[in-house]
């Protein structure tokens, strides 16, 4: 089945360039077997493995993963602690083949909270693979959508007030160019697991004309079957960005 669909959505020139995941349910997972919540994030990191494989068989140009959030500091400082030993111990397993793939890993996200252990293995694994030239794989760590757009806002009033830039010069493209993964191809699809159907302040920027994909699904379950419908539904959708219908078809 996996196979058949792997085979439709390769002919397809209508695949997204850019897919971010917010990959929720790793801990309802774990619960509703009985299990602490440890086993939902292990489980989950399975599933990564499984998105990246295919986001890189379908040759689609960047996957963007929601680790962990700004506000996710908040959790119980054991599971917080468990969720910084688990990035560790991935870095440190999963670089070789990351790099064996061709895949280039970046960090998105303030990780100067981080220690300082976690900072260099995170240095590490970025610079092992920035040569390379298939997928990009971005995992957003300590990270927010209303942080991406103020250390933007930030740099951009640094320019004014250096009188590098007028006030008025400031726009929309100015600041753009300043949010994370502004070198990258607009976020195209949005996918979130688990069954709420809200963005939580994930890529509040590059969601602007992205199709949003909800599903009951949780995290730990989504398989590359589950993928594939996602990027089905795309390939379906028919994007106007504020046109009409009949001018899109015109085009």
């Amino acid at each position: 089945m996996i196979a058949e669909l792997k085979k439709v959505l390769s002919a397809s020139d209508c695949l997204p360039r850019h897919v971010a995941i917010i990959m929720d349910g790793n801990g309802r997972w774990a619960q509703r077997q009985g299990k602490m919540r440890v086993f939902g994030h292990k489980a989950g990191v399975d599933k990564v493995r499984d998105a990246v494989t295919f986001a890189n068989e379908l040759k689609i140009n960047a996957l963007t993963l929601f680790a962990f959030s700004s506000e996710n500091w908040q959790r119980p400082q054991a599971e917080v602690t468990l969720l910084m030993e688990l990035f560790f111990t991935v870095l440190s397993r999963e670089v070789k083949r990351l790099d064996r793939n061709n895949v280039k890993l970046q960090i998105i996200g303030d990780t100067t909270r981080f220690s300082q252990k976690l900072q260099d293995k995170i240095a590490d694994a970025q610079l092992r693979t920035a040569n390379n030239t298939g997928l990009v794989l971005n995992i957003a760590a300590n990270y927010g959508g209303r942080w991406d757009i103020a250390q933007a806002c930030q740099i951009v009033a640094n320019k004014v007030k250096l009188g590098e830039l007028e006030p008025e010069q400031v726009t929309e493209q100015l600041i753009g160019q300043h949010i994370s993964m502004a070198h990258l191809p607009e976020l195209d699809l949005l996918i979130r697991t688990g069954g709420d159907c809200r963005i939580s302040n994930f890529l509040l920027w590059q969601c602007a004309y992205a199709e949003l994909y909800f599903t009951e699904c949780l995290w730990p379950d989504f398989d590359q079957e589950e993928f594939a419908k996602a990027i089905t539904g795309f390939v379906a959708t028919e994007r106007r960005y504020g046109c009409t219908g009949e001018q899109v078809q015109a085009d």
